[in-house]
């Protein structure tokens, strides 16, 4: 009999966790796997401006990785990996000792952090990671119900994702007659079709949430933005929505990047060694390009699973050819939303039941 080899999955994105559901039914032959990733849940995207509106808990977005790990035989290491050591095959942790890996796949998402804003790191959170952006939220309505802020906020970044945030936010505290800002560095809105966007707009003036378009920030404060023509905007939340950057972690592992991700071939596999994975955002498709979004990461599982499997000589490498359009659901604040696809445009309620069904058929596979 074969000696087992080691399989390590670096981060519980929805790629990793929809793999690990499969594997709970069909393992990987002679695989030792391992799951490496900061906290015991992972939250789902697809439903965070739902959790900021108020229609759903913290725990309805949270994938529960212990008891996926657990399902699939994998071992779970509650650990942040900050290194890639290829020449031992070791994967660096921090504060913990390194693991062994024979084939890793990196599924560890991005974030939207704005390093080079000055004060942004002191006063501000990011909409992604999730997980800090949701507990930041948490604790900015039980200091609003102390009476302790202000219902202001501010959100760097007037793409769909803050504006649907903004949205959200409008929502949660239309009772308290909330001041809430966007600020975009050019035009708001600027990856959606024209319909799409007069529509959109149309909600924020109904929410009467403000923008500001090119506009740059100079300076975060504590109770204040500051933006480069002098304007300040006092706030008592400013969050991060402005684009996508790669974890930083990424530029000593040695593996080709594109802008500081992970380039991975049709094979979803790195084009600088064979025996590393990337999926989700993390990854760059060098062959089909795509903007970030999470409808790639859940369409990646099963070609992840193949390509593993055959890495690992047990079947067929399958090509992943990511589509080219898909239909965009954006969520109004209300429970209602917005969906765009080749250029139509349609808006109602029932459109927010059908991503409600969508996002709870995907989060009860990991609750059975």
């Amino acid at each position: 009999m074969s000696e087992a080899r080691d399989l390590v999955l670096i981060g519980g994105g929805h790629t990793h966790a929809l793999l690990l559901h499969a594997l709970a039914t069909r393992p990987l032959p002679a695989v030792q796997l391992t799951l490496i990733n900061p906290d015991p849940t992972a939250p789902y995207t697809g439903m965070l401006p739902g959790f900021i509106a108020g229609h759903y808990g913290r725990e309805e977005l949270e994938i529960d990785l212990v008891q996926l790990a657990d399902r699939a035989k994998a071992h779970l290491i509650l650990g942040r990996a900050e290194g890639l050591d290829r020449d031992r095959r070791l994967i660096q942790l921090k504060g913990q000792p390194p693991i062994r890996y024979d084939l890793a796949s990196l599924d560890i998402g991005i974030t939207s952090g704005l390093p080079d804003i000055p004060g942004y790191a002191e006063h501000a959170v990011s909409a992604k990671p999730l997980g800090a952006y949701a507990r930041a939220w948490e604790r900015f309505l039980a200091a609003l119900a102390a009476g302790d802020a202000a219902p202001k906020v501010a959100i760097i970044g007037g793409g769909v994702a803050g504006v649907e945030l903004a949205l959200a936010m409008a929502h949660r505290l239309r009772e308290r007659a909330p001041e809430i800002t966007v600020i975009e560095r050019g035009r708001l809105l600027p990856h959606i079709g024209r319909r799409a966007r007069a529509r959109l707009v149309a909600h924020l003036k109904r929410m009467r949430v403000h923008w500001h378009e090119q506009a740059q920030v100079a300076k975060v404060s504590a109770a204040a933005l500051r933006l480069a023509d002098g304007q300040e905007i006092a706030t008592s939340l400013v969050l991060g929505a402005a684009g996508s950057r790669p974890q930083e972690w990424l530029q000593g592992t040695g593996l080709e990047l594109a802008a500081g991700f992970i380039t991975v071939d049709e094979h979803l596999r790195t084009v600088s060694d064979p025996n590393v994975f990337a999926v989700g955002d993390c990854a760059h498709i060098a062959h089909a390009p795509r903007p970030k979004a999470g409808v790639h990461a859940v369409r990646q599982a099963p070609y992840l699973l193949a390509n593993l499997r055959a890495a690992l000589g047990a079947g067929a490498w399958r090509p992943y050819q990511p589509q080219r359009d898909y239909l965009k659901l954006v969520s109004l604040g209300d429970q209602s939303a917005l969906g765009e696809k080749w250029g139509l445009t349609l808006e109602g309620r029932w459109l927010w039941y059908l991503k409600d069904r969508i996002d709870a058929r995907f989060m009860g596979q990991f609750r059975t």
